[in-house]
């Protein structure tokens, strides 16, 4: 259940193969039924929230251990994650994954891998560039049918574009500027009258 329904009543509907949670009639979370008693099964995508306040919980989260296990967090999360903490620190390195992890529960998990993949390879370790190089993604693959969020996929994209600049792509959509270009007469007058100035005083 997701962590910031703690505390909260809800309503949980056990089906022969999955288990629905409700709050109110807003459906939270649908889980495929485990086989057997005891068993437990962690979404990190529930404790998003929580995790961004801690982010020194999350290496050895179970959460975790367990969406590398299903595929959902896949190496090129690893990777990114290793070089942002290189970067950034420990600290802000996790923060700045959760952050790229969010990502997943309003895009495809294609997209953002790449979008990941492609940000690794450019050295461009903040969840903003990620999130820009998996909307690239997206709109190159745009007419496809999206794929549900965290599949086990591989995210090893062949051409995948280089990291753009947010300041270059507004700059371009500026309209063109026609004004003539300064001019530096003026200072170059007031040089050459400096110098006669010199001149003059250094004569004996």
């Amino acid at each position: 259940m997701p962590a910031r329904l703690i505390g909260r009543r809800v309503r949980v509907l056990l089906h022969a193969s999955d288990l629905v949670i409700y709050d109110g009639r807003t459906e939270v979370a649908r889980h495929e039924r485990l086989p057997g008693k005891s068993g437990t099964r962690l979404e990190l995508d529930h404790y998003l929230e929580v995790l961004v306040r801690k982010p020194g919980a999350l290496p050895g989260a179970t959460a975790l251990e367990q969406a590398r296990a299903a595929g959902k967090f896949t190496p090129v999360h690893d990777a990114w994650w290793a070089a942002a903490r290189k970067a950034h620190g420990d600290t802000a390195g996790t923060r700045a994954l959760l952050e790229v992890v969010l990502l997943h529960r309003h895009m495809d998990s294609e997209h953002v891998v790449a979008g990941l993949a492609a940000a690794l390879r450019a050295g461009a370790l903040t969840a903003d560039a990620v999130a820009l190089e998996a909307h690239k993604a997206a709109d190159e693959t745009s007419g496809r049918p999206g794929r549900s969020a965290w599949p086990g996929q591989s995210a090893d994209r062949a051409a995948s574009p280089a990291v753009t600049s947010l300041a270059a792509r507004r700059l371009n959509k500026l309209p063109p500027d026609n004004r003539p270009l300064p001019s530096v007469a003026a200072y170059d007058q007031l040089l050459r009258r400096s110098r006669t100035i010199q001149e003059g005083n250094a004569r004996p």
